[in-house]
């Protein structure tokens, strides 16, 4: 009776046992679950980065409308001109003193919230500067130069407080703009940029340059981001990088969230947007044209109408 018994849970225990192809078969399975569930999952995340960028740049457009509250309606520059007094290039940014600051640093001196944790008024740290608070920066991007920078401002048509020439003789190039003046809910405030290394083809981008420094080619992406260019652009117009203004070297949208861009409005709106939706041409090998048939100002000029960004000379 013992040895019947003991056979017996032998016999149980190997009915119970999986096979070698059993095991196999549900490696298989679960494998494939993990091929289907992979992409969703990725795609998934790139949309959360997506909705937690818009939510930043509607913070910062806010402090955009906070900064032209508290400065008589006027818009805040995508940066002040060089002037030869190195005190006079120096602005305040809420929570101390800096060189030459863009845009999205100044909303700060208004706003409540900051660029950059420690502020410095040495020239030497104009470029280099790191953008170390989250709201002024994309989650889809490692970006976080004061110069190659993720977002880009509207600057030809909002406030392009630069100088149309070095020496400054000739005053500023568009500077300054009231928001009174403005179509807010249809004037595109900033958005996802690629920086200089839109007017290349795709294959040509290269990495981003951290330390502020910029390729003679232009090609690092996120290269003088903090300013965008428009769709059409003439040859007698600033471009982001305005010590190289040439079609090749221009500015435009980064469609880093599933193929488009998060545009941010006047009216502190947040709505993603492809090229053609936004009046950009691409060109070959992606990438962004200067001008053409069908490129088209209206979301930039401030007033809904396809303008030319202002002049550099008369």
């Amino acid at each position: 009776m013992g040895c019947s018994a003991r056979s017996a849970d032998v016999n149980a225990i190997r009915r119970r046992a999986f096979t070698l192809i059993e095991l196999l078969v549900v490696i298989a399975i679960i494998g494939i679950i993990i091929a289907i569930l992979l992409p969703a999952l990725s795609r998934a995340r790139q949309r959360g980065r997506g909705l937690e960028c818009a939510s930043r740049m509607r913070q910062v457009a806010t402090g955009w409308q906070i900064y032209a509250d508290e400065n008589d309606a006027i818009s805040v520059a995508v940066q002040m001109g060089r002037e030869d007094d190195v005190g006079s290039n120096v602005f305040f940014v809420g929570n101390g003193y800096h060189y030459r600051p863009r845009w999205y640093a100044m909303i700060g001196s208004s706003a409540g919230f900051y660029a950059f944790s420690n502020p410095s008024d040495d020239p030497q740290f104009e470029h280099s500067s790191t953008v170390d608070n989250p709201v002024f920066l994309c989650p889809s991007v490692p970006w976080t130069n004061a110069r190659n920078y993720p977002y880009g401002y509207n600057h030809q048509f909002l406030g392009d407080g630069r100088f149309k020439n070095d020496d400054g003789a000739y005053g500023p190039i568009n500077f300054p703009v009231r928001i009174t003046s403005i179509d807010a809910s249809r004037t595109v405030l900033a958005a996802d940029c690629l920086g200089t290394a839109a007017g290349k083809p795709v294959a040509d981008h290269t990495e981003q340059l951290d330390d502020g420094s910029r390729h003679s080619d232009r090609t690092a992406k996120g290269g003088h981001g903090y300013a965008l260019d428009p769709p059409r652009l003439t040859d007698n117009c600033d471009y982001a990088d305005r010590r190289s203004r040439a079609p090749e070297h221009r500015s435009a949208p980064d469609i880093r969230h599933q193929q488009k861009a998060n545009v941010s409005f006047c009216d502190a709106s947040v709505r993603p947007m492809s090229y053609a939706e936004l009046g950009y041409l691409t060109g070959d090998g992606g990438m962004i044209e200067h001008s053409g048939p069908g490129a088209t100002n209206r979301w930039f000029s401030g007033d809904w109408s396809d303008a030319d960004p202002p002049k550099l000379f008369e």
